[in-house]
Order: C-alpha cells, then sequence, then structure tokens
C-alpha cells in the first residue's frame, strides 16, 4: 500500500541533515520489578520490551513503513510498507557498567540522540537501557518528526504505557507487508496524480525551483518563505549566543522539580501553570547569561516559541487535554531584576491574541488509552517549525502527561523526560513533562554552543527558589 506523505510531513522529512537531525526522543526511567515479586512480572527484559512493542504496533503502522522518494522528485515521498520490516534492527540493548549513574545515561542518551536514523528503513529506534543504579533501567526512543502529526499517527512510547502493571489488550492486526514498489511504477503513479492534481504540480515546480536557485527552505513552499521572511523583518529576534550554527553533536540534561511549587506561585499570582513554567525557565536563563559575562539591562529579553497551550486548566486544578498544539511568540523578560515583574510581564505576554499564533489538531492524543505527553513534543515540535527560523531565540514545549503512576512490562516508570531536536540555528530546546506529581526538563542543547549547560540546569533551582520566595512577600 503506498500513501504520498503530507505536506507537512514532506517538509520535516526534507528538513533533515547530518547537524540538524529531526527526530524527537522521550526518555523514561522506569523501576523493574524484583524477579517472581507480586506483581507476577519478572525485570523488564529485551523479550519482554520487544513482545510490548510488536503487540502495539497495530496502533501506529507508520512504525512498520519507510520513506520513498519519487524519481526526478516528481511530488512528495510516499510511505510504503518495509517488506523486510525486523523489529529487533529497531528494538536496540545497551547497558552501562553497573551500577550506571544518572550522568552516564545521560551522555548516553546525547550520544543516540546525535545520531540521524536510518533513512531506508521506518525512522524510529528503541533502547532498552540497563544497568542502572538501585534496581532502574530506561528506555529511549528515536521517533523522525515526519512519522507523528497527533491526528491519525502516534508516538511510539505513547502506546506502550500502561496504567496498570498488567499490560492491556491490543487486538492483533496479522500485519502482512505489501509488495514495496519499484522506481518506474513510483514514476508512473507521480505522474498520474500530477495530471489529476494541477496544484500539485505547482508544488513540485516550486520544490525545484527552490533547488535551482536556493531561495527557499526545504519545505518548498515559497510563498510560505516569503510571508515568514516578511515576518522575520518585523519581529526579528534579540541576538543571543542561544543562536549559532549547530555541530552534530549534542549535549542532553534534566532538571526535576516538584508539581505543586508550581500550583503555589500560580495561586500566588493568579495565572496559568504554563506562565509559571516561563517565569521560572526567564530565571534561569537570565542567570545563565549573567554566569557567561553578558551585561542586561531591563529591556533586554529572549523571544521563545512555545508551543504549551496544549491543556487547560481543570475546575479542580487538575491538567485536562486541549484539542490543539497552539504556537505563540513570547518575549522572556531576562534584563528584568524583579521576580514579580517578570511574571507580570510574562502573564501579559500570553493573554489571548497578544501574539501570531499556529494552531496544530491533535485530536487522536485525547481519546488514547494511557495518555502520555510523547507524541505533544512532537507536535510542538511541528508547530514551532512553523515560524521562520531567525524570529526566535529558542523553543521552549510543555507537555503536562497523567498525574498517576503508569507502567511499561510491568516496570514503574518513574521519570519521564522530553528529547527535543535542535532546529536550524538554534543551540538549545527546553522541553517539559509534568507527571505522577513532578515536573521534568529535558535540556537539549548543541555540544559545541552550550559546553556550561550544567550552568542552566542549576540555575532553573536557583529560579524556583526565586519564584517561591516572591510568594511569601
Amino acid at each position: 500500500m503506498i500513501t504520498r506523505l503530507t505536506p507537512q510531513d514532506a517538509s520535516f522529512y526534507r528538513l533533515e541533515s547530518s547537524s540538524n537531525p529531526m527526530h524527537i526522543g522521550s526518555l523514561a526511567i522506569l523501576r523493574n520489578p524484583a524477579p517472581a515479586g507480586n506483581s507476577g512480572h519478572g525485570p523488564l527484559d529485551y523479550d519482554r520490551l520487544a513482545t510490548l512493542v510488536e503487540s502495539r504496533l497495530p496502533l501506529v503502522p507508520l512504525y512498520r513503513r519507510k520513506v520513498r522518494e519519487i524519481p526526478f522528485t516528481l511530488g512528495r515521498p510516499v510511505w510504503v510498507d518495509d517488506s523486510h520490516f525486523d523489529i529487533t534492527y529497531h528494538i536496540r540493548r545497551s547497558a552501562l557498567p553497573e551500577p550506571g549513574t544518572d550522568e552516564q545515561l545521560l551522555d548516553l542518551v546525547a550520544r543516540l540522540a546525535s545520531r540521524p536514523l536510518d533513512p531506508s528503513r521506518p525512522l524510529w529506534e528503541m533502547y532498552l537501557v540497563e544497568g542502572l543504579s538501585e534496581g532502574r533501567c530506561a528506555i529511549f526512543t528515536k521517533t523522525h518528526s515526519a512519522l507523528v502529526d497527533g491526528d491519525g499517527a502516534l508516538e511510539i512510547g505513547h502506546v506502550i504505557l500502561d496504567t496498570s502493571t498488567a499490560p492491556r489488550e491490543v487486538a492483533d492486526d496479522a500485519w502482512i507487508a505489501h509488495r514495496e514498489p519499484a522506481d518506474l511504477e513510483l514514476l508512473l503513479g507521480a505522474v498520474l496524480h500530477l495530471a489529476t492534481q494541477p496544484r500539485e504540480g505547482l508544488e513540485v515546480a516550486r520544490h525545484h525551483v527552490a533547488e535551482a536557485f536556493a531561495m527557499v527552505d526545504a519545505t518548498g513552499k515559497a510563498v510560505q518563505k516569503l510571508v515568514s521572511m516578511v515576518r522575520a523583518a518585523a519581529i526579528g529576534a534579540p541576538d543571543s549566543p542561544l543562536n549559532t550554527r549547530t555541530s552534530r553533536n549534542r549535549r542532553f540534561e534534566v532538571v526535576r522539580t516538584d508539581l505543586e511549587d508550581y500550583r503555589k506561585i500560580r495561586k500566588r499570582f493568579d495565572c496559568s501553570i504554563n506562565d509559571v513554567i516561563l517565569a521560572v525557565v526567564t530565571g534561569a536563563l537570565r542567570n545563565w547569561l549573567l554566569s557567561r559575562g553578558q551585561v542586561l539591562t531591563e529591556a533586554d529579553a529572549l523571544r521563545a516559541v512555545v508551543p504549551m497551550s496544549v491543556y487547560a486548566d481543570g475546575p479542580n486544578g487538575e491538567l485536562k487535554p486541549a484539542g490543539e498544539v497552539t504556537s505563540l511568540l513570547v518575549d522572556l523578560p531576562v534584563g528584568e531584576p524583579n521576580p514579580v515583574i517578570r511574571m507580570e510581564h510574562i502573564k501579559h505576554a500570553t493573554e489571548p491574541h497578544s501574539r501570531h499564533q499556529l494552531g496544530v489538531r491533535a485530536r487522536t492524543l485525547m481519546h488514547m488509552a494511557g495518555f502520555a505527553p510523547a507524541s505533544l513534543h512532537a507536535m510542538s515540535v511541528r508547530s514551532a517549525s512553523t515560524f521562520a527560523e531567525h524570529t526566535f531565540n529558542l523553543v521552549i514545549t510543555n507537555a503536562p502527561g497523567p498525574q498517576q503512576p503508569m507502567y511499561i512490562g510491568g516496570a514503574r516508570m518513574l521519570e519521564m523526560y522530553p528529547v527535543s531536536p535542535l532546529l536550524r540555528f538554534q543551540a538549545l530546546s527546553i522541553g517539559l513533562t509534568s507527571y505522577d506529581g513532578r515536573v521534568f526538563y529535558g535540556l537539549t542543547a548543541d555540544r559545541d554552543a552550550m559546553a556550561d549547560i550544567a550552568v542552566l540546569t542549576a540555575s532553573v533551582h536557583e529560579s524556583m527558589e526565586e519564584m517561591l520566595g516572591a510568594c511569601v512577600q
């Protein structure tokens, strides 16, 4: 079966480069059950994980399909069944020297996140990392952003989670791969499609013009790029060390915080959880800039793309899923020394319609059992990438997750971190996931440009203490 990539999926596929791999990552840290424990499950091992993932593949059919280019680029690429699909290629086993430390795990994740996916196979990988201290293990997943649209296609980490130690049953689809088409078949199909869809002929023409003149980005959408260039000229991002040419190597750091602290600050300042998160991140970025010897004035700001409006506050303080991922540009007042004034600036900046907003539907997410934030982070990155690259300094994604324990193959998930890609000329991406009463930060950075990423992670805690102190004033 052949399915043409949507225009946005094709744009993500073509944005891939050696220094900017476009996969979204997810790191889950688990506590393995003891052998023959009360749960009736042994420890999560490679065979158990492979069996679990294979049973959930019917929920994510693109994970058994690969991308094929049309000869002469006469149309968007297509999804085709991988007739040689081998789950043992995609699920891999790694181990740390026991007892493995968190620092060793993060270094491994940074190295794995730096490697592009194999374009000749389905665009995903999953690593079971064993040997962590205190009987823990970890699962790191990489999925190309072209696979996840939030409507009909979800992230694999989204569907392997369960609400109890007993994995739920999923109907077997008895999948048999269709024969892969030859290049001539793809070419003839593309010509026939262009004959019946003249608008797609214009898209192909724009793509070839873009390649010839290098005047538009990888999407080949000249009109959209022109609009973005005009917008960039009007609202260009401030100069920042966060905007530089990136290398192919990454650093990855994490921060663990308590959700209750954010709720205290929200109550004190009558704002949203999203506003509190932005205020904490702003304070951390301020301290990091000062540590670099940068002189700041009260007017200094960093501009962030914030695809955070994926949840709404419920009546009893719980977090409820909305049906859309909405991105907006927000100026973070890093030059303001007073945390209360910083919060007021952010509240004003995030008011409805205060900035240009772009929405992406995510209907399917609301109806999935075992709801998890991995798919929402992927959707957030897609939404953020629609902004012209010089209009913002960094991307901050926030995807609140379930507030009850979740399990993978009987192993309880303790922590979950997003591992976001770096967009062009972006040295830092910050992702946040709330889960089971905690808020987990995943900071992905360019290895060369952000050698001091540990200073920024420490500054998150300093900023949180400053905000909590402002609550009692």
